[in-house]
Parts: C-alpha cells; structure tokens; sequence
C-alpha cells in the first residue's frame, strides 16, 4: 500500500518533462573519451544543482587514477574526465541510497545503418530512438525525474540519496572507479542499465585480450618461403572456442537463461602490410568472459595456458609462440548479497507504484560498475528502462512509459529506503 507521502510523489512524475529530458541527453554526443562526454557532465550538474542537491563536480586526475594498482583499464584515449556526484542537503542520521548511471555512449558506427542522425533522437509514438537511448540516458532520465518528484512534492528525507553520473563505463569503469576513489558511498545502490525491467543481481566480468601471432615474410610468389600469421592463428582460434566451451560448463543458476554466459569472443583481427606479402605478424583482440566469483587473474591464467598448449602442438608454433597480453577494460564480476533486502524492496515498490509484472531476478553476461560499487561493500543491483539487446546497435530505443515506470519505481524506493523526516 502506498502512503500518502508516495502518492504525492507519484503525482509529481512529469511524463511530459520526461520526454523533453531523454531527447536532450540524447542529443549530447556524449561518446566515451569525447568532449562531448565532459559537455553532458556539466550540463548534468546544472540540473542537480536546479534540483537543489549539494554537488561535486570535479577533474579527475588521470594520472593518479591510472598508477593505482587496482585500475580497472581504459581502452578509449582522454585528455580529461570529470565526476559528478549530488547529494540531497536534508538528510539526517538516515542511510544513503546511490543511484548510478553513465552518461557515455559507445560510437554510433556506420551512419547508413540509422535512420538519420543516430543523436539527432526521433520519437515514433511513445518510443525514442537514438544512440544512448536505453544504454542508458533513459536510465538517467529515470534518476532525474525521480528526484524532480520528490522535491516538487516538498518531501524531507530522513537520510539523504546520492546521485553518481560517471565517465568511462563502457571501455572499463574509469568514471566509477574515481568516484568511490573520491570517497563517495552509500548504503545501497540502483544502477539504471537497461534490464527491461529485471533486477540484475550479477554480473559476468569480461577481460580484453591481445594475441600476437608471429608468422615469416615471404614474397606471395613464394609464399612457401615463409609462414602466413593467419594460417598460424587457425588453430589458435579453434582452441578458443574450446576454452569457451568448457568455461561455460555448469553455469551459475543466475546466468542460467544466457546460451553462452561467459563468451570468448576475437572482435578483430589485423595480419599484413602488403597484399603481396606474406603476413609476419597477426593482432587478434577480443573478450573474455570472467565467471561469478572468479579471480581474473584465474581467468587470464586458463587462457594463457589455452593459448601456450595450442602452440607447443603446432609444429610453427611450438619454435615461434603466440604471446597474450592483456590492454584495455578489465571487468570483473560482481554480484549483489545472496539474501540482501534490495530486490524485495524494490519489486514491492515497481508493483505499489503500478508497475505491470513482478521484475524477475537474474544476472547479466556483460560487465558493468555493478562489480566496482560490491567491490567497494556497497551493495548494488542494476534496474531500468530498456532493452540491453539493441543497445550498442543502430536499433537503439526506449520506450516513454518504461522510463516513468521505473521513475516511479525509483522515487518510491527511495522513500522507502532513506526515510522521510
């Protein structure tokens, strides 16, 4: 049953300022490393600063950030990145309840493929399309609205809710790894990915890998003086596919809806100089798949020795050796208590706020910040609006109503969560 204090909330969800807020977050072309990512930062804080919540906005010191022993990667190159936390003023002795979410957006790839400008947003009925639109400035928008409800129904929280926008998610967690490095925490954490609606409670890691193939120079008229990079790389790859195969044997019960929880997937691969010459060198890079609870220096070590076992059984391998090395994001898993509170309050607070189904819970085979807020004790789930299958794709949408549901969602458990004064 809802109160009377969340019925007054519930009655300040703006649907119409929701709309005009997804389209303009949207519009930013915020893509991870960008200008544009620090521009919608900025913008961001203006608007929590409107809402009349303390707000740090801060440079973060690369440098520094990089040297720590526990960074998680970057793959994007960046001249500079800023964190933005807010923090509702009129909390007491009350907990403090995050709710997170990046404001970077992965490149929006071939232009032909979108039907216009891909952050140029078009609404068709109530469904907007556009790059960041569920993945996941839908997820912000949700946040902001939330917020907006509260402070138009003059509500007083009793403990105070934080609100984390981060840098740098989608190539390793840059953003959120300088906010918790800035002291930032809280008692409980939502993190607005695109879940359709599930709560995620786990998260796979992925690491990126690097395999350097060494092969011998030839003139491709002779190519039977030299040993192509690629053909040595064949049979590497069909080792990973075993390796993939047998990591994903007995897969955790949350993971258990995924046909391949823990994917190894090569996403490039670059061999040669010359079209007639035989390739010495091939690159191969890609994603491993890290499991729940597994060290990744346990996952790097399976695959160094996948690799290192398929070279000693190649005769041109076995002289001249692949290496692995490991750039760029490294996610580990992560995963919300077994037992926590977190996902009965927010299921009963989607179904008092008239949410349409009970949200399932399950883990998702992606990495996320989820595995950095547990890592940091703060216990964390992922909740929003969206479908993450069209994320990163020229299909990218969010349906309207799916935002004020979990808006309404959001401001409830809030309430619930923090207290009202």
């Amino acid at each position: 049953m809802l109160s009377d204090v969340e019925n007054a909330v519930l009655a300040e969800i703006d649907e119409a300022g929701i709309g005009r807020t997804l389209l303009e977050l949207i519009s930013v072309p915020s893509v991870t490393g960008s200008a544009a990512e620090s521009e919608l930062q900025h913008l961001l804080a203006g608007r929590l600063e409107r809402l009349g919540l303390d707000v740090d906005l801060w440079s973060m010191d690369l440098d520094a950030l990089r040297a720590d022993p526990e960074f998680p990667g970057t793959e994007a190159e960046r001249e500079e990145a800023w964190g933005l936390v807010g923090v509702t003023g009129d909390g007491g002795d009350g907990p403090t309840f995050v709710m997170q979410g990046h404001v970077d957006v992965v490149p929006p790839g071939d232009p032909d493929a979108w039907d216009g400008d891909p952050f140029v947003p078009r609404v068709v009925g109530d469904v907007v399309h556009g790059r960041g639109a569920c993945d996941m400035k839908a997820g912000l928008t949700a946040h902001l609205a939330a917020l907006a409800a509260i402070r138009a129904a003059g509500v007083r929280l009793r403990g105070r809710v934080g609100v984390h926008f981060v840098v740098g998610e989608e190539d390793g967690g840059l953003g959120a790894f300088g906010t918790l490095r800035r002291g930032h925490r809280g008692d409980a954490c939502v993190i607005t990915e695109p879940t359709g609606g599930a709560l995620v409670t786990a998260n796979a890691g992925a690491l990126t890998f690097r395999i350097a193939v060494p092969g011998k120079a030839a003139h491709g008229s002779a190519r039977d003086q030299g040993v192509s990079a690629i053909d040595a790389y064949v049979p590497l790859h069909a080792a990973l596919a075993r390796l993939e195969t047998e990591r994903n044997r007995d897969a955790h019960p949350l993971m258990a809806e995924h046909p391949i929880p823990y994917a190894l997937s090569v996403g490039t691969v670059r061999a040669g100089d010359w079209a007639s010459s035989v390739p010495d060198l091939l690159l191969a890079e890609g994603r491993l798949g890290v499991r729940l609870g597994e060290d990744p220096a346990e996952a790097r070590a399976a695959f160094e020795l996948c690799v290192a076992e398929a070279c000693v059984a190649d005769p041109w391998l076995r002289g001249h050796p692949a290496t692995v090395t490991w750039p760029g994001g490294q996610f580990a898993s992560g995963r919300l208590p077994e037992g926590h509170p977190l996902p009965a309050l927010i299921r009963g607070a989607h179904a008092d706020a008239g949410g349409a189904a009970d949200p399932r819970e399950c883990g998702a085979p992606y990495g996320s910040d989820l595995r950095l807020y547990s890592g940091a004790g703060i216990p964390t789930l992922q909740y929003g609006p969206g479908d993450i299958r069209v994320a990163h794709s020229a299909r990218e949408q969010v349906s309207l109503a799916e935002v004020a549901e979990v808006a309404r969602t959001l401001a409830v458990t809030v309430l619930r969560t923090v207290g009202v004064s």
